[in-house]
């Protein structure tokens, strides 16, 4: 049994969606970002740098992992799936997902503060941003003219490369980027958008308020 303490988040629905694909069992502890909860002693305890989502995996000694990444990595290969076959597939596999941990993620939060939160208009900020949102969104497109899913040729094959990027990728609009003219990606957004289990794990936890969701965009600039 896994426990996950998360928020609706990209990098939280990195793990809910993961879950919900691999069919994991798992209890759900929703974390409060408004509040600072993720600041909190008990919390801070499982990860020291405060941040969602940190799992614990009850069946193995209630092992800790927190960053979403490592945790991806971890479920996948607890359970065998979405992490590719070959040694060629799992590093496949890994450099997409490394592409959204150090690159995609970071650039698309960073829009997000200074187009949605920070307290001063900086055109700079948000042109800078949103600008290195879009290219990263078209090296996606173009990887993606000629398959299906991230790794692989043709079909490919799903996996949590797709997952991790996915999760970012759909929220374009929060971050004001557009999409336009990036065919390919709309199309692999949509098919990863028409999967059960990615429709379940982007409702979990409960979306917060509106009031809570601006003061949870805050704290990104207030630590």
């Amino acid at each position: 049994m896994i426990d996950l303490y998360t928020s609706p988040t990209p990098n939280g629905w990195k793990i809910t969606v993961l879950l919900e694909e691999l069919s994991l069992p798992y209890t759900l502890h929703a974390i409060d970002l408004s509040r600072n909860e993720q600041k909190e002693d008990w919390f801070l305890a499982m990860n020291p740098n405060g941040r969602i989502p940190v799992m614990k995996d009850r069946d193995a000694d209630d092992f800790v992992v927190f960053e979403s990444g490592a945790i991806m990595l971890y479920l996948a290969e607890k359970a065998g799936h979405l992490l590719g076959q070959t040694a060629k597939e799992k590093s496949q596999v890994t450099q997409w997902l490394m592409f959204q941990m150090g690159g995609l993620g970071p650039m698309m939060g960073q829009a997000n503060v200074f187009y949605r939160y920070f307290p001063e208009t900086i055109p700079a900020a948000i042109e800078r941003y949103q600008n290195e949102g879009r290219r990263l969104l078209t090296v996606l497109n173009d990887h993606l003219a000629e398959r299906d899913y991230l790794v692989g040729e043709g079909v490919g094959q799903y996996s949590i490369a797709d997952i991790a990027n996915w999760c970012w990728a759909h929220t374009y609009a929060w971050s004001g980027i557009s999409i336009d003219g990036l065919t390919h990606l709309q199309v692999w957004l949509e098919r990863v958008r028409q999967r059960p289990a990615v429709q379940r794990g982007i409702q979990l936890p409960a979306r917060p308020a509106p009031d809570d969701v601006a003061a949870a965009g805050r704290q990104l600039i207030q630590k």
